[in-house]
C-alpha cells in the first residue's frame, strides 16, 4: 500500500490537473459559444445560394460551366480540416483516418498525383509522416477562419481545376450538429455535383418543396455567361469558408466534451484517492494506538 505522503502526492497532483481542465473546459465552451453562433447564421444563407447554383445549372441554359464537367481522374486534390492544437478527443483522429482511406482509394494514381491541402498543424504533421508534401495554406484558417483565407483557397483550387492540373477536388471536415454530436464529411467540391439540387434538411419543409418545383424557371439579366461567371465563384469560396467554420466550431464542442469528461474523471480519482488516505491515516493511527497500549502494559 503507498504511504500516506505519496498518496497525498497524488491527490494534489489531480487537483491541479482538474484546474487545468476545468479551466480548458470554459474556455473552449465561451469559444464554441461564438462559433455556434457564427455557423447557425451562415448554414442557411450557404444551403440556400449553393441550391440556387445548383438550380440554376441544372436548367436548360446554352452556356455549361467548366466547373460541372465531369473527367477522368487523373490527379486529385484533398482539403483535410483539424484543429491547430489537441485535447479535443478522436477529433483529430478521425479526420486523419479518413484521409487515408481517401488516400487509399486515390492510390492507384501515385503518390505524386494526390495533392493534399491540410488545413491544421495536427493534419499537416500526419500529412508529412504519410510521406506526402503538403500543399500550402494559410495557417490561421483552422483557428480563426476568415473568407479572404478560405476564398483565397478556392480560387487556387478553381483555377487548378479549370486548368487541368487536377481533375477532382474532395473536402474532409466535421460538421457541426450538436456539442455531443460532430459528423465527419467527406465532399466533392469539385466538379460540382447537380445531383443533390435541394439539401435533405431542406425537404421537411413543404414550402421549400413546393418551390423547389418552380426553381429552374429563371430570368436572367444581364446574360447567363456574366451570372455563371460571378456566381460560381461566390458559392465556392463560401462552401470552403463554411465548412472552415464548421470544422473550428466542431473542435470547440470536442475539446468542451473532451475537458468535462476529463474534469469529471478527476473528480472521481480525487474521491477515491480521498478515501485511500483517509483508511490508511485511520490504519496509522490505529497501529500507533496499538503499540502504545501494548507497551503500557508490559
Amino acid at each position: 500500500m503507498a504511504s500516506l505522503k505519496e498518496v497525498k502526492t497524488r491527490i494534489n497532483s489531480v487537483k491541479s490537473t482538474r484546474k487545468i481542465t476545468s479551466a480548458m473546459k470554459m474556455v473552449a465552451s465561451a469559444k464554441l459559444h461564438k462559433a455556434q453562433g457564427a455557423i447557425e447564421n451562415m448554414l442557411p444563407y450557404q444551403r440556400k445560394l449553393n441550391k440556387i447554383l445548383t438550380n440554376f445549372l441544372s436548367a436548360d441554359l446554352p452556356v455549361e460551366s467548366p466547373y460541372v464537367k465531369e473527367r477522368e481522374v487523373k490527379r486529385v486534390a484533398i482539403v483535410a480540416f483539424s484543429s491547430n492544437t489537441s485535447l479535443c478527443g478522436a477529433f483529430n483522429a478521425n479526420v486523419i483516418k479518413m484521409l487515408l482511406q481517401t488516400i487509399g482509394e486515390y492510390r492507384t494514381l501515385g503518390q505524386d498525383n494526390i495533392l493534399i491541402f491540410p488545413v491544421g498543424k495536427k493534419v499537416d504533421e500526419a500529412v508529412k509522416r504519410m510521406g506526402f508534401q503538403p500543399q500550402e495554406t494559410a495557417p490561421t484558417l483552422s483557428d480563426k477562419p476568415t473568407y479572404q483565407e478560405a476564398s483565397d483557397l478556392a480560387h487556387r483550387l478553381m483555377e487548378m481545376y479549370v486548368s487541368g492540373e487536377v481533375d477532382r477536388v474532395e473536402i474532409i471536415y466535421h460538421h457541426f450538429k450538436s456539442m455531443g454530436l460532430q459528423i465527419l464529411l467527406r465532399e466533392t467540391y469539385l466538379p460540382i455535383d447537380l445531383t443533390h439540387v435541394i439539401d435533405e434538411e431542406e425537404l421537411k419543409d413543404k414550402e421549400e418543396v413546393e418551390e423547389h418545383e418552380i426553381a429552374n424557371d429563371y430570368i436572367i439579366e444581364p446574360n447567363a455567361e456574366e451570372l455563371i461567371a460571378s456566381l460560381i465563384p461566390t458559392v465556392l469560396s463560401q462552401k470552403l469558408f463554411t465548412a472552415a467554420v464548421d470544422s473550428n466550431t466542431s473542435e470547440h464542442a470536442a475539446r468542451t466534451l473532451a475537458m468535462q469528461v476529463a474534469t469529471d474523471n478527476a473528480n472521481e480519482l480525487i474521491q477515491d484517492l480521498t478515501k485511500q488516505y483517509n483508511k490508511s491515516r485511520q490504519q496509522a493511527i490505529t497501529n500507533e494506538l496499538l503499540d502504545i497500549v501494548g507497551g503500557s502494559m508490559k
